[in-house]
C-alpha cells in the first residue's frame, strides 16, 4: 500500500515558514514584502503577480514605463561544490537551420483588434517517426483566425517527413487536413502497433490522428477523446495503471468562445487579453485506454480535478518512485495539482498541498505555463521547473523524495535569470555532455500592447548548472539569442541522430526555429527504450547510468515542457568518462534489466529492449552489441 503523507493545517504553514528559511527566498526590492503566513499566524494564498499589474504593486505598471526587473549582475562561473573542488561550465552553440532544412513554419496566433484570449497561448510542434526509419520528423500546429466563419480559411496542421536530412511537407490527402484553431501536440503509440500516433489540442474539438504504418494516418472521427469542444491547451500520454498501454491527460484551460468572447476592456477602454481572473475555469479530462482502441474518461472517478485549474502544463512520471506514475500539472494564477498515485492505478490524491509545488516559497501562486523535466542535482529523483509571467520569476521544485518539493529558484540562482522574462516552452538536458544539466527557455509576452518586463518580443534563455547555481550561456551560445521573438512550444530531439540533443522552438507570427547542436561534447550515450511487455513507447522507463562513483538517472516522461512533444530518446552526459558504464532499466511492467557496456561503445545510440537485446545505431543501421 503506497503512503500518502497528509499534514494538518499548522504543520503546512510550518513547512512554508521552513521553506522560506531554507530557500533563502526573502523578500527583496523585487518580491512582496508579505510571505504566506500573516502576522496572525494565518495562512495566506496570495494571487499570481500578473494580477498586480494594473496596480502597480511589485515594481511597476503597465502603462508607466514597465516593469525594472532586471537580473543582478552574474555570478562568477567557478564555484565551490559540495564536495570542495570547483569547476566552469562548458560552452553551447546552437544555430538556427529551419530554413536550410525546408522547415517554413510560422505559427499564426490570428491577432486582431479584438484581442481574443486564445491568441495568446498557441504553438506546439511535435517530434515523431512516422514511418519507423529511426529519423525523426515533424508535426507542427497551426492557429489562423480564432473567431473565422469560414475554418477552411485557417491554415492547416503541417506535419514534415524527414529524408536525406531535408524536411518537406507531407502532401495533402497523407494526414487529415486539421483547421481547428490548434493548441498543442502530444506523440505516441497509443495502440501499440509501433507507429506513432499524433493528438491535437484546440480550441474547439481536439484531434486523434492514427497512424496507418504506410505513410499515412486517418482521424478518430466519434472517438471521446475528440468528443469535448472547449479550450484545450496541452496533453500527456502515460500508462498510469501500468496494464501496457497509453493513458491520456487533457489539460483545458478556461470556458471561452472566441465566437462570443468575454469582453476585456484595459483603462481606455479598448480590448485587451483578458486576464485569467476575468474566465472560469475548464476541468482537465483523463481518458483511461481499454486495450482495443477505445478510451473512457475518468478523471472524476480517479479524482484527478481541483479547484479553479486553468491548466497550461503536465508530466506525467513517477516522482515519489514507487514505481507508480504520479501527474503535475502546472496551472496559470492558480495552486498547482500533484496527483499523486495511489498505488493501484485506479486513483490518485492531490498532495501539492503537503508535499509542496503548489505555490512557491512565499505561498503565492504564479501563473504557470511550461515545465522543464530532469534530474539537475542528480539526486535520482525528477525535478521540475515552471515558466512564468514577468515579475515572477521561473520556480526550481527540488524533488526531494518522500520530502517533497522545495522551491530553490533563489538558491540556485533561477530567480534572478527570469524575473524579467514571460516564459512558455522549457527543456532540462544535458546539451554538452559534461555530466551537468542545462536548460533553454522560450520568451513572449501575451499582450503586444499591454508587455511589460524585457518588453513583448523577448530573447530566449540558456542556462547551465555549474553544481551550485544556473549561469547564463545565451550570450555566447550563437546568434540565435540576440533575436526577439514570441515563444511557445519546445520540443527536443536528435534530428540528425549525430548523438546529441537539438532543439526545436515555435514562434507566434514569426518563423519557427530548428536549433542545430553544434557544441564540442564530452562522452555521451543516447538511450533509446523498446518496450515489449510495456507499453511500447516506453514512457515511464527509468534509467539508470553508473560509472565510478558517478551515478545520472532519468525516466521518459509524459508531456513536460509547453503543448510540445520530445523525441522519446534519454540523453546521458558522461564528461570525461573512458571506462565502461553499467547500464539498469526499470521498465513500467516492472522487468529490471541490466548491462554493461564497454568504452569502445561510449558516443553512441543504443536502443535496449525489454528483457532483451541492446543494440547500436551506426550509419543508420543496427547491430546487435554483445554485452554483460
Amino acid at each position: 500500500m503506497k503512503r500518502i503523507f497528509v499534514y494538518p493545517i499548522a504543520c503546512w504553514q510550518f513547512l512554508v515558514l521552513a521553506m522560506v528559511g531554507i530557500s533563502g527566498c526573502q523578500p527583496d526590492s523585487g518580491s512582496p514584502d508579505n510571505a504566506g503566513i500573516d502576522a496572525g499566524g494565518n495562512q495566506t494564498v496570495k494571487t499570481s503577480n500578473s494580477d498586480n499589474l494594473q496596480t502597480g504593486q511589485n515594481g511597476g505598471t503597465v502603462g508607466g514605463g514597465g516593469f525594472t526587473f532586471k537580473p543582478s549582475e552574474r555570478e562568477a562561473e567557478f564555484v565551490k561544490n559540495g564536495d570542495g573542488s570547483s569547476h566552469t561550465v562548458r560552452p553551447i552553440l546552437l544555430n538556427d537551420v529551419a530554413e536550410q532544412l525546408g522547415i517554413r513554419h510560422i505559427y499564426d496566433n490570428g491577432a486582431s483588434p479584438r484581442a481574443l484570449m486564445v491568441e495568446s497561448t498557441g504553438g506546439g510542434v511535435g517530434w515523431l517517426d512516422i514511418e519507423r526509419d529511426g529519423v525523426p520528423d515533424l508535426y507542427c500546429v497551426q492557429g489562423g483566425v480564432p473567431d473565422a466563419a469560414d475554418v477552411s480559411i485557417r491554415p492547416r496542421d503541417t506535419l514534415y517527413r524527414q529524408r536525406a536530412g531535408m524536411f518537406s511537407a507531407v502532401q495533402a490527402g497523407a494526414v487529415p487536413e486539421e483547421h481547428s484553431f490548434g493548441q498543442g501536440v502530444s506523440v505516441a503509440d497509443f495502440n501499440n502497433d509501433g507507429f506513432d500516433d499524433i493528438f491535437v489540442t484546440n480550441v474547439g474539438l481536439n484531434s486523434l490522428l492514427i497512424n496507418q504504418g504506410d505513410g499515412t494516418f486517418i482521424a478518430d472521427e466519434g472517438g471521446v477523446v475528440c468528443g469535448l469542444s472547449v479550450w484545450s491547451s496541452t496533453s500527456a500520454w502515460g500508462d498510469v495503471d501500468k496494464d501496457g498501454d497509453l493513458d491520456l491527460y487533457v489539460c483545458n484551460y478556461a470556458i471561452y468562445d472566441p465566437y462570443h468572447p468575454v469582453p476585456c476592456n484595459d483603462e481606455h477602454g479598448m480590448p485587451t487579453i483578458c486576464h485569467p481572473r476575468h474566465v472560469e475555469p475548464e476541468p482537465d479530462q483523463f481518458y483511461l485506454n481499454q486495450g482495443d482502441g477505445s478510451f473512457v474518461e475518468v478523471s472524476q472517478k480517479f479524482g484527478l480535478f481541483g479547484p479553479g485549474n486553468k491548466a497550461l502544463g503536465v508530466v506525467i512520471a513517477d516522482f515519489t518512485r514507487d514505481g507508480w506514475p504520479d501527474i503535475y500539472v502546472a496551472n496559470d494564477t492558480t495552486a498547482n495539482f500533484f496527483f499523486v498515485n495511489n498505488g493501484r492505478g485506479d486513483g490518485f490524491l492531490e498532495q501539492a498541498f503537503a508535499l509542496g509545488g503548489a505555490f512557491n516559497a512565499l505561498g503565492e501562486t504564479q501563473a504557470s505555463m511550461g515545465v522543464a523535466f530532469g534530474d539537475y542535482d542528480a539526486n535520482g529523483y525528477q525535478d521540475i521547473c515552471l515558466t512564468h509571467f514577468t515579475g515572477e520569476s521561473n520556480t526550481l521544485y527540488q524533488n526531494l523524495g518522500a520530502r517533497g518539493f522545495q522551491d530553490v529558484s533563489a538558491l540556485t540562482g533561477i530567480r534572478d535569470l527570469t524575473l524579467p522574462k514571460l516564459g512558455f516552452g522549457a527543456v532540462m538536458c544535458d546539451l554538452n555532455a559534461d555530466r551537468c544539466m542545462d536548460m533553454f527557455i522560450t520568451n513572449g509576452h501575451i499582450d503586444p500592447r499591454n508587455s511589460d518586463g524585457d518588453g513583448y518580443e523577448m530573447c530566449a534563455q540558456l542556462t547551465s548548472y555549474n553544481g551550485a547555481r544556473w549561469v547564463d550561456q545565451g550570450s555566447a551560445a550563437g546568434p540565435f539569442f540576440s533575436r526577439r521573438l514570441v515563444g511557445r512550444g519546445v520540443a527536443t530531439s536528435d534530428f540528425d541522430t549525430d548523438g546529441d540533443v537539438d532543439v526545436m522552438v515555435a514562434h507566434q507570427n514569426t518563423a519557427a526555429a530548428l536549433l542545430r547542436n553544434e557544441s564540442e561534447c564530452g562522452a555521451w550515450l543516447q538511450i533509446r527504450p523498446l518496450a515489449v511487455r510495456s507499453n511500447r513507447f516506453g514512457i515511464g522507463t527509468v534509467v539508470t547510468l553508473k560509472w565510478g562513483e558517478n551515478v545520472l538517472t532519468q525516466e521518459l516522461a509524459g508531456g513536460t515542457s509547453y503543448a510540445s512533444a520530445q523525441q522519446p530518446v534519454m540523453f546521458f552526459g558522461l564528461g570525461d568518462c573512458t571506462s565502461s558504464v553499467e547500464i539498469s532499466v526499470e521498465w513500467p511492467s516492472g522487468q529490471k534489466d541490466h548491462k554493461q557496456v564497454d568504452s569502445g561503445t561510449l558516443n553512441r545510440i543504443l536502443t535496449i529492449v525489454e528483457h532483451g537485446d541492446v543494440w547500436i545505431h551506426e550509419a543508420g543501421t543496427l547491430t546487435r552489441q554483445d554485452v554483460q
